[in-house]
């Protein structure tokens, strides 16, 4: 995966925290709105509205350490949250600046500021993502029986509490020098007047992904650098006081963000919507409208931001460029005003009774025609180069981990890949839309939950290419469809997602069933090729398999073994094109077109990949006799229902069927377990 597909992964997270962050703005708007004066200290009403929704922004950091640890996880699973949350509090503890004078042995007046600053964005991202790594990495992992307690997830807060202390050491060097760069370089800024104030805007936006934007804005409105005239509602009024306040120059490091945060990013909010695919518009507008709402009203820009931020970076460097060049304006025209929360209506509103505010109306004739700059500018650039803001993506379930490999045409609104349309036909062969309540996969058959199993029509699924319909029960029904399972699947959620699919008619049309790869012609129908056993153990025949898809051989025909060793290899040479994500199944291909799937236990799917371990990787060429799986037998044998296991030819069809040649005791990679005819 390169860096921008993983940096689309982490800002596909971000989203998770990022959906509260409208309510927060919302809350604290209107709890000002209430109370401009004392904003909450004379009225409990604002007080309650705004002490609500700072609970969200003041723990902000910790929302993405918890949101991106469950987002960049592979199975979405609360335990990622809770790994993400238990080491940003191992790192925040570990670099407070009380924790940070008793480690390294000194008074805590000299324990340097920034460590006051250390609970911030940039910390919950990075821990967010270490601990959905290392989450996606040792979930599974099974320990020695004496310590299977704290096997697999529970592994997985131990081993991120002691990587976090690694991390801790290395800020305890690393983050003064960075925040420390941050105020020097923003003090020499600050000499260059409307440049700098334009520079200072534009760094202050590229830093919002990581939260250094406050090193910047300590030196600009808190006087970090001896700067004391930011015409905030008591420090103006202080500067006046003091004789420092010198209209025309005070505020200017504020006031050109007015027309970015009430006008131009709404207008990008506009362009993402019309932008967003057809059937994603309803959903797009609903987060644009909060968000853009949010940013006029309160000056919360993070709802919007954060939204393409990731997904679509070169948008957030013109995002970056057009707040520098307002800042500069409003800053050369000496238009001038003051916030004391953000750049919002309120604060625009409270800031022009400030006696510093300078000509803070023409801010709105200049946000008016940003609004128009980042409606064309967005939509063009969106558009020309097709990048994926919110709404142009096609909505999957899961993603690069969840083992789907979906060819997604994103050119054109109406356009529906080949596998989409059989996956639209598989859903109204089930009686449609709305009988249908789940779906997944197994290697070669879909595993769909219906409402009633008896509307589902058998013909209709085998003229698509399907050599077996089974009902378990009248709501659980399986598809035998090959392969390509798992790419019908995750499309057939895809198509779900554009609306609804009606049942198909009994007298529907044949449709022409996917090609299947074909065997070398052979002039006699002799033997093409010998598979030895893939594990050690009992060999049983296939009809007595207790799962009623392998004994009818609807998935294909061969024979099926009761492991005693825990080495799983290869039944024959050839290239392996499936693994299992969850590592108990996998297919191989040879080079004239044998298809075998070596399928351990039964329902083994369920075990999340516990007691599996792979080998090899998908797409290797592995030799008859290599080893491909490990196992536990052990814990699969008392948690599996059963661990016999099939071995069979899928597309058995394209030959004469298979000779058994073995019985009884076979060994791995030696016993030859059965021939397969031309």
């Amino acid at each position: 995966m390169n860096i921008l597909s993983y940096l689309q992964k982490v800002g596909r997270a971000l989203m998770v925290p990022v959906a509260t962050l409208p309510a927060a703005a919302i809350l604290m708007g209107v709890g000002y709105w209430i109370d401009p004066d004392s904003w909450g200290a004379g009225n409990a009403l604002a007080a309650l509205f705004i002490k609500s929704g700072s609970a969200i922004i003041d723990n902000m950091s910790v929302l993405f350490a918890i949101g991106v640890a469950y987002g960049m996880s592979k199975d979405k699973d609360g335990a990622a949250a809770l790994t993400g949350f238990v080491g940003f509090l191992v790192v925040t503890t570990l670099c407070s600046p009380a924790a940070v004078a008793m480690i390294q042995k000194m008074p805590v007046e000299q324990v340097p500021a920034a460590f006051g600053k250390i609970n911030n964005q940039f910390v919950g991202i990075l821990v967010g993502i270490l601990s959905a790594e290392v989450y996606n990495r040792f979930s599974h992992v099974e320990l020695p029986k004496a310590l299977s307690f704290f096997s697999g997830r529970r592994l997985v807060p131990i081993l991120v509490s002691f990587l976090m202390i690694l991390v801790a050491f290395i800020l305890m060097y690393v983050w003064p020098v960075i925040f420390g760069g941050l105020v020097s370089f923003g003090e020499h800024i600050q000499k260059l007047g409307s440049v700098g104030a334009g520079i200072y805007a534009f760094f202050n936006r590229l830093l919002i992904p990581v939260g250094l934007h406050h090193a910047l804005n300590s030196v600009f409105w808190f006087d970090v650098a001896g700067i004391n005239d930011i015409p905030n509602f008591l420090g103006g009024a202080q500067s006046i006081e003091a004789g420092k306040g010198i209209v025309g120059i005070t505020g200017r490091y504020q006031a050109g963000f007015f027309p970015i945060m009430m006008f131009g990013l709404p207008g990008a909010a506009l362009a993402i919507y019309q932008c967003a695919r057809p059937e994603n518009r309803a959903k797009v507008a609903g987060i644009m409208m909060a968000a853009a709402f949010a940013a006029f009203f309160t000056g919360i820009t993070e709802p919007l931001e954060f939204s393409f931020m990731f997904v679509a970076p070169v948008l957030y460097v013109i995002h970056a460029f057009l707040t520098g060049v307002s800042v500069f304006i409003a800053a050369s025209m000496h238009w001038i005003a003051g916030f004391g929360f953000s750049a919002g209506l309120v604060d625009l509103v409270l800031s022009s009774r400030n006696p510093l505010a300078t000509h803070w109306y023409m801010l709105i004739p200049q946000g008016i025609v940003f609004f128009f700059l980042y409606y064309v500018v967005f939509r063009f650039t969106i558009t020309k180069f097709n990048l994926m803001t919110p709404g142009r993506e096609l909505a999957v379930s899961g993603d690069e981990s969840d083992g789907y490999d979906v060819n997604v045409d994103t050119t054109g609104d109406s356009k529906e890949t080949a596998t989409e349309t059989l996956a639209r036909r598989y859903i109204s062969a089930v009686g449609g839309s709305d009988n249908l309540t789940n779906i997944d996969a197994c290697i070669t058959r879909l595993r769909l939950n219906v409402k009633d199993a008896a509307a589902v029509n058998e013909g209709v699924a085998k003229r698509l290419g399907a050599s077996g319909v089974i009902r378990l029960n009248k709501q659980s029904v399986q598809i035998i469809v090959g392969t390509q399972a798992e790419s019908i699947a995750s499309a057939m959620k895809i198509v779900l997602a554009k609306g609804p699919v009606a049942a198909a008619s009994t007298t529907a049309a044949p449709v022409a069933a996917p090609a299947q790869p074909q065997a070398v012609p052979n002039a006699a129908k002799g033997i093409i090729a010998t598979l030895v056993a893939p594990v050690t153990g009992e060999v049983v025949a296939i009809e007595n398999v207790p799962d009623e898809a392998f004994a009818s051989k609807a998935v294909g025909d061969g024979l099926a073994i009761q492991p005693t060793d825990k080495t799983v290899v290869a039944p024959i040479a050839g290239t392996v094109v499936k693994i299992f994500n969850t590592n108990h199944a996998f297919c191989l291909e040879t080079e004239n077109g044998i298809e075998i799937v070596v399928h351990m236990g039964l329902d083994t799917v369920a075990l999340e990949g516990k007691g599996f371990k792979r080998l090899v990787e998908e797409g290797a060429k592995v030799s008859a006799g290599q080893a491909v799986l490990e196992m536990d037998l052990d814990f699969l044998n008392a948690n599996a229902r059963s661990m016999i296991s099939p071995v069979v030819v899928s597309n058995i069809d394209d030959f004469s069927g298979v000779n058994l040649l073995a019985s009884g005791h076979v060994v791995a990679g030696e016993t030859k377990l059965y021939e397969i005819k031309g």
